[in-house]
Parts: C-alpha cells; sequence; structure tokens
C-alpha cells in the first residue's frame, strides 16, 4: 500500500509539472513534499520515480507514442498520460518492480483518478510496452 500511495503522489507531482514550471525539479519537490507525505519510504519511493520519468522524459513519450496507434500523447488526458509515463519509465528502468505489478498499480491508479475506459486504454499501451520490452531484452 505504500508504494500504492507513493504512485498516487508520483502522478500528482507529474500532472502539476505539466501545467507549471520544469525548470527546477529539486525545488518542486520540496515545495510538494511540504505539506504531504511524513512517511520516508512513500517520499523516497515516489522522489525517485518522479525524477526518473522527468530524466527519461524524451524517451517514455517517444516509446508512448509508437505504441499507442492513433494517439499522440500531447493529445491523451492529462491523468492519462502521466500514469503512462511514470509506468513506462518503471517498465524500461525499474527491473526491481515486475512489469506486471507495474502494469496492475496503472489500471487501479487510472481507475480511482480516471475514467474505467482509460483503464483500459492504458492496459493496452502498458502490456504492448511490457511484451516489446520482454522481447528485447530476449535477443540481447
Amino acid at each position: 500500500m505504500k508504494r500504492r500511495k507513493a504512485r498516487e503522489y508520483v502522478l500528482q507531482f507529474l500532472f502539476q509539472s505539466d501545467f507549471g514550471n520544469k525548470s527546477d525539479t529539486d525545488r518542486s519537490l520540496n515545495q510538494f513534499w511540504a505539506d504531504k507525505e511524513k512517511d520516508d519510504e512513500v517520499k523516497k519511493f515516489a522522489t525517485e520515480i518522479i525524477k526518473g520519468t522527468l530524466s527519461a522524459l524524451d524517451e517514455i513519450d517517444s516509446v508512448i507514442n509508437k505504441s499507442a496507434e492513433h494517439w499522440v500523447i500531447q493529445r491523451m488526458a492529462a491523468v492519462d498520460r502521466n500514469i503512462l509515463r511514470f509506468a513506462v519509465y518503471e517498465l524500461l528502468h525499474r527491473k526491481d518492480i515486475p512489469p506486471a505489478v507495474t502494469i496492475n498499480e496503472a489500471i487501479e491508479i487510472a481507475k480511482k483518478y480516471s475514467t474505467h475506459e482509460s483503464a483500459s486504454f492504458i492496459n493496452g499501451i502498458l502490456d504492448k510496452i511490457a511484451k516489446g520490452t520482454k522481447s528485447q531484452q530476449k535477443k540481447a
């Protein structure tokens, strides 16, 4: 449950940064955490995912665009776009998290913060990316 809570914070931060100043992540994170979570584990995991997602944003957006048929990331709902972003970061860069866990968490967060249709949409894109990542690992 701590990681779910952390991922919800990740969504909130990424959503805010989508519409705000993206230049000083550390300052923005300090402001973000000022009146929120006191659990250091939750903050640490969320901060790792936030920083990792933002540092790989161009790569992540490119992967999403290639996997989302008939969709461009800029036209997706902001909540869905940012759920996809942090989940794709986890799929590509966090080998300590099983892909099935990442996908399930993204779906559950989509159900809570977006629509039921969004959960299916996100599931389809993440499943495609996870399968592509797995086949690339087998080739290597």
